[in-house]
């Protein structure tokens, strides 16, 4: 009998019962996907998968302190769940002391939907926005341009249970869309993307509009040296720096002195003003059309997440408002360790300036600048200034007198968030967007765009 043959919150609990140490946490996730691909206006493929992945994290006390023992395994059958948690609890005997050990969350917590069935995605889902598609390649045919990309949805239905009592489930759909429009000759191209929950709110119309005018910028090409330029960086570009820079912000490595956010001499920069800017960049599971899971979901242990806090609440946090460094992402462990309250990072982002101009405002004021698409093979180069490298991609265009003239070279970038945001001296109109180079990790952002004075294009690039 495979697992899929019993509901997901009895696999919990059969896990749970199975259970022989000293606590027990166990994870069901039930995922399904439904795809679109398409290449040269046309579909290319589609398909719907399912799946389930256990986790069960056996603890044990010892003398010494507690240890873990963590095991994942796809597709279990009911006959294998025993093996599958005796196997969490031989790697759990055969550990030292976790030095992130702290009692397991306790409470009565019960979501009321736990012994619900999953939710499911289907190709349903594409109802409308494929008939819609098809005619964006009418379209686009027409107009001498192809289009590539790919549309993906998945929602994920997981159930927590613990041996202390609680019994949590969430539902977290996450849908992507990317879509190139390219010249016949392949010399031009341009990307846009969309991060959506159901594809309600997805027009390719308006992407394949929006894409058909930057072809038409590409048309004249200007070819520019490195060196420092007033840029216009849109939200998807912010979106991958501020995700960074999110991901950098442990509270422990900061108080060690490893991070950009440690202050000389000793402690965190908590309290500093990192920009002039009145930005305030938070995460919130609630946030409207942005929301994740409202508590701790945490399949194994490293950095700022721990399997102990798996049930924790997740609270709405500012990690900076207004400008100013309010809080760094902890773990309970490493909370008690650092003195700063425990703050669990959400599986969302949001930066927000207080203003409203769009971006085509602000190019329509800029006298002379730089206007990127996106970014993408971002790598860090020092941890202590959160220097990024990478390339832009798909399009750099000048600005010349509040207008377009034409698609420059590319670049190869290096920056720091955290200094493109003491530096920032303009913010717009935040909005809903997907990063282009994480979105394989993270799509629940809403970010502004943004004016830098000064961005380093270190060098020239051969990327397109």
């Amino acid at each position: 009998m495979s697992a899929r043959s019993i509901k997901p919150h009895e696999v919990v609990e059969r896990a749970l019962e199975l259970s022989r140490t000293d606590g027990c946490v166990v994870i069901a996730d039930e995922q399904s996907t439904a795809n679109l691909r398409w290449a040269g206006n046309a579909l290319t493929t589609n398909g719907v998968t399912r799946g389930r992945t256990l986790t069960v994290i056996a603890t044990v006390d010892g003398k010494e302190g507690t240890a873990t023992g963590v095991v994942s395994r796809a597709a279990v059958t009911v006959d294998e769940l025993e093996s599958l948690v005796r196997a969490a609890e031989a790697a759990a005997r055969g550990a030292g002391p976790a030095e992130d050990a702290q009692p397991l969350v306790t409470g009565v917590a019960q979501s009321p939907e736990f012994t619900e069935a999953p939710a499911e995605t289907s190709s349903a889902v594409f109802a409308d926005f494929a008939p819609a598609l098809g005619e964006a390649f009418a379209r686009a045919r027409a107009g001498g341009r192809e289009l590539y990309g790919f549309a993906n949805h998945e929602l994920v239905s997981t159930y927590l249970g613990t041996s202390t009592g609680l019994r949590l489930r969430h539902d977290q759909p996450n849908g992507t869309l990317e879509l190139n429009a390219k010249s016949p000759d392949r010399t031009r191209s341009a990307w846009a993307g969309r991060s959506t929950r159901d594809f309600k709110d997805v027009d390719p119309a308006s992407l394949d509009a929006e894409l058909a005018v930057r072809l038409g910028w590409a048309e004249r090409r200007i070819e520019l040296p490195a060196g420092r330029y007033e840029t216009l960086l849109p939200p998807t570009a912010v979106a991958d720096l501020m995700i960074y820079q999110m991901w950098s912000a442990s509270g422990r490595d900061a108080t060690e002195g490893r991070t950009v956010f440690s202050k000389p001499g000793g402690g965190t920069r908590l309290g500093e003003k990192l920009s002039d800017l009145p930005l305030t960049l938070r995460s919130n599971p609630y946030e409207a059309g942005l929301e994740s899971a409202p508590f701790v979901i945490a399949h194994s242990s490293g950095g700022d997440q721990s399997v102990f806090d798996n049930g924790l609440p997740v609270r709405p946090t500012e990690w900076i408002a207004g400008g100013e460094l309010k809080h760094l992402t902890t773990t309970r462990h490493s909370a008690a360790l650092t003195g700063l309250p425990a703050a669990p990072g959400a599986d969302n982002l949001i930066l927000d300036g207080g203003a409203d101009r769009s971006l085509e405002e602000m190019v329509a004021s800029t006298t002379r600048g730089l206007l990127l698409t996106c970014l993408w093979y971002i790598r860090e180069v020092d941890p202590a200034t959160l220097l990024l490298t990478g390339l832009t991609r798909d399009g750099v265009y000048l600005v010349e007198d509040g207008e377009v003239v034409g698609e420059v070279n590319n670049f190869r970038f290096n920056e720091s968030p955290v200094g493109l945001l003491g530096r920032a001296t303009e913010a717009g109109r935040t909005e809903k967007t997907l990063p282009r180079e994480w979105s394989d990790w993270f799509t629940r952002a809403a970010m502004p765009a943004l004016r830098v004075p000064d961005f380093n294009m270190s060098s020239v690039s051969q990327g397109v």
